[in-house]
C-alpha cells in the first residue's frame, strides 16, 4: 500500500511532553464501528466484562541511550536489541564515526564495534562481565525518551518513573509499552472489582519502533525484530477466556503484535519465545485479539498502519482528525484510545 495513505496533519502542540497526573486521568477515545465516545482511562472497566482478559506487556525500560567518544569524536548510541548478555545491536549517531573495529568510550564503559549494518545500525560488544551489563547501563546510560520528546526537553528525574509502567518487571526494553503507562493502583482496583482477568507477556520494545517508514510502499518496509515471550500458562489462560466467550484485550500494540505472532490460524494461542518482526497493515486477519487499547501514533508509522488494519483506515483517519480537533494529546505521554474492530473482522 502507498505509505502516503497513512499520513495526517498533526500540530506540534498536540505532542505530549509530560503524562497526565494522575496517569488514569488521561483521555480515552472509544472508537466503535458506529460511534465514538470521549471518556477517561479510569473509565476503561465500563467497557469490559468479567469474561474478558487484559494482556499487559511487563517489559522494563533500561537506560539504553549512551553518550561517549571515539577518540575525540562525540558519538551517541541507542540500544535496540540484545544479542547476548554483553552484545547489543544499536543505532549510532553519527554512524560514520562508528566503523568496524572502532572502540567507543562511554565515560568509562567501553565497547567495540563488531558489525556494521545499514541506516546507522551497529553491533557493539561491551567490555563488562555478563552479570554486570544491567548495572553498567544503569550507571552510564540515560532513559531513552522518544525523539519527539527528547528534541523538545531534556530527560529528568521525573522520567525515571513516568516512562515506566506500574507493573514493569523484566528489564530489556529501550522504549516503553506506552499504553500501559496509564495504569494506576486505582484503575487496577476498578478492573478487579469488575472481575476482569489479566495476564502478562513480555516484548522487549526496541528503538526501531520510532523509526519512520522511508519506503514509498509498505511492501518495501523492513521491520526490526524484537524478542518476546508468551508462557504456556498465559497461553492457556487466554485460550480459556476465549472459550468462555470472553474477549482478549491487548494493552498496547506491543502486546498485540506478540499475541498475533504466537497464535495460529485456528485462533489458538501457543507458547512463544523468540524474535518477532510481524508487520500488520490493512488486509491482515487478526487471530488473537478482540480489542486494543493504544495511544495515538505518528503519521505514516507502522503503528498507525496497525490500528488502521484493526479498525479501518477511513475510520482511523476520521478518529485522528477528531483527536486533533478535540485537543487530544499524542504519543508516548499522551492520551489513549480503545479500538473495536471494524465489523467485517468481528
Amino acid at each position: 500500500m502507498d505509505v502516503n495513505l497513512f499520513d495526517f496533519d498533526l500540530p506540534d502542540d498536540r505532542i505530549a511532553l509530560r503524562p497526565a497526573k494522575p496517569r488514569h486521568a488521561a483521555r480515552l477515545m472509544v472508537v466503535k464501528p458506529d460511534a465514538t465516545e470521549h471518556r477517561q482511562v479510569i473509565d476503561l472497566a465500563d467497557y469490559l466484562t468479567a469474561d474478558d482478559i487484559l494482556v499487559f506487556n511487563d517489559t522494563r525500560v533500561i537506560p539504553g541511550r549512551l553518550f561517549g567518544k571515539r577518540g575525540d569524536a562525540k558519538v551517541e548510541v541507542t540500544l535496540h536489541k540484545r544479542v547476548d548478555a554483553t552484545v547489543w545491536d544499536v543505532f549510532a549517531r553519527p554512524a560514520r564515526k562508528c566503523r568496524l573495529g572502532d572502540r567507543l568510550d562511554f565515560s568509562g564503559l567501553t565497547a567495540e564495534v563488531i558489525a556494521v549494518g545499514d541506516a546507522g545500525e551497529r553491533r557493539l560488544a561491551f567490555d563488562v562481565a555478563p552479570d554486570a551489563m544491567t548495572d553498567a547501563l544503569t550507571s552510564h546510560g540515560v532513559m531513552p525518551l522518544p525523539p519527539y520528546i527528547a528534541a523538545q526537553r531534556p530527560v529528568d528525574d521525573a522520567d525515571l518513573e513516568d516512562y515506566q509502567t506500574l507493573y514493569a518487571d523484566r528489564a530489556g526494553a529501550v522504549a516503553a509499552p506506552t499504553a500501559g503507562l496509564h495504569f494506576t493502583p486505582e484503575l487496577m482496583a476498578k478492573l478487579d472489582a469488575r472481575g476482569v482477568e489479566r495476564v502478562f507477556v513480555t516484548l522487549h520494545v526496541g528503538a526501531g519502533t520510532f523509526l519512520p517508514v522511508k519506503a514509498d510502499d509498505t511492501d518495501d518496509h523492513k521491520m526490526h525484530a524484537e524478542w518476546g515471550e508468551v508462557s504456556a500458562e498465559t497461553a492457556a489462560r487466554l485460550n480459556a477466556a476465549r472459550a468462555r466467550g470472553g474477549r482478549i484485550v491487548a494493552v498496547g500494540t506491543t502486546s498485540l503484535r506478540l499475541l498475533e505472532s504466537a497464535t495460529g490460524d485456528d485462533g489458538i494461542v501457543k507458547p512463544f519465545e523468540g524474535d518477532t518482526a510481524i508487520f500488520i497493515t490493512p488486509g491482515y486477519r487478526f487471530k488473537a485479539i478482540d480489542l486494543l487499547m493504544t495511544n495515538f501514533h505518528l503519521p505514516k508509522s507502522t503503528l498507525f498502519m496497525l490500528v488502521s488494519a484493526l479498525a479501518g483506515l477511513d475510520r482511523m483517519q476520521a478518529a485522528y482528525k477528531m483527536a486533533v480537533d478535540e485537543g487530544y494529546r499524542f504519543y508516548s505521554y499522551g492520551d489513549s484510545s480503545l479500538l473495536f474492530p471494524k465489523r467485517d473482522e468481528t
